[in-house]
């Protein structure tokens, strides 16, 4: 299943990039993390934790395991609420960067796109015999 290893191994990389990223402005110099701008920490510690879902989705959708699919579908449903709760935070006037909304319509967009395209298992294989009586 060609679509399921591109989509698995982008995944991966999405969520190494992601660990590697969110990991930097929470644990990294002061630089890093002034540069970050007007962080929301709900969704950078979200988006860095899920880095780790992200590469285990990501495994999963590239093995065509249900529950790789299933995984990104959970993604694609967690992501919403953090939009969602972005948006809120956006709407009650506390700071915000331009670049955090983006990201999170890319993630969002993404693992949407991975949960609808990816295949859920291998096709079932016909038994010897089945059909004669």
């Amino acid at each position: 299943m060609t679509r399921n290893r591109i989509l698995g191994g982008v995944a991966v990389v999405f969520g190494l990039t992601t660990l590697f990223s969110g990991g930097a402005v929470l644990f990294g110099p002061e630089e890093t993390r002034s540069a970050a701008g007007a962080i929301v920490p709900a969704v950078l510690w979200f988006n860095f934790l899920s880095g780790f879902v992200y590469v285990l989705a990501g495994i999963g959708v590239f093995l065509a395991r249900p529950w790789g699919r299933a995984l990104a579908g959970l993604l694609a449903g967690a992501l919403a609420v953090l939009t969602a709760y972005f948006l809120w935070h956006v709407a009650a006037g506390e700071p915000w960067e331009t670049r955090t909304l983006a990201a999170l319509i890319l993630r969002l967009a993404f693992w949407i796109a991975v949960a609808v395209l990816a295949r859920g298992g291998p096709p079932a294989r016909a038994t010897a015999g089945a059909g004669s009586g």
